[in-house]
């Protein structure tokens, strides 16, 4: 169910960072072909997604029932397939406040629903709608989140740009998508970061 009216988003930052309207490719690969690999058993795996905080910020997901949303929106072809594809039960994910004077991660969450059709898609009035979409073959997915954690201490894309460990997350290598991949080492580094600052 879409979220209490949000404005359109664009993909250079927003799902609440929405996935650009203009889709790139349908594929993922490359560097982060990874993410979408076969998993080890009982494998978890980590993701970062972006919202604007003045759209749907960290504590308005505290606030929701549950501390449970759903991601729609999503309108790019690669973030919808790490959704898709990639997302399952129990993978963490920090929650990212994008396109604000200071943005970085504040919380995390955790996969609770597994990739299924984004209603929006049908919904001529939805700003999300797409034309193209039809129940029985839908384009676009959206998962549900639930809130785990608040960052004591959020970690600022300013400390994340300069820290050794970083240099090759996809948060700073693809930033314009909504929702990456964040390998374990990376995970760790920004939770050991989060732990030591002031």
């Amino acid at each position: 169910m879409a979220k209490s009216r949000k404005a359109p988003a664009k993909d250079t930052a927003t799902k609440k960072t929405r996935s650009a309207r203009k889709p790139a490719s349908g594929k993922s690969g490359g560097s982060w072909a990874a993410a979408l690999a076969p998993r080890a058993p009982d494998e978890k795996r980590y993701w970062l997604v972006k919202s604007e905080p003045n759209v749907f910020s960290f504590d308005d997901l505290l606030r929701r029932h549950n501390k449970t949303t759903n991601w729609d929106g999503i309108r790019n072809f690669v973030a919808r397939n790490f959704m898709r594809h990639g997302m399952k039960l129990g993978d963490r994910v920090f929650f990212y406040h994008s396109s604000t004077g200071d943005p970085g991660v504040v919380g995390i969450c955790e996969v609770i629903r597994e990739a299924y059709p984004d209603g929006s898609q049908f919904d001529n009035t939805s700003d999300y709608y797409d034309a193209k979409a039809a129940k029985d073959n839908p384009i676009w997915y959206m998962v549900d989140l639930r809130a785990v954690a608040q960052m004591t201490h959020p970690v600022p894309l300013t400390k994340i740009k300069t820290t050794k460990e970083l240099q090759k997350m996809a948060l700073l290598r693809i930033g314009r998508l909504s929702v990456t991949p964040v390998t374990p080492a990376e995970w760790d580094a920004i939770c050991a970061i989060a732990d030591r600052l002031p």
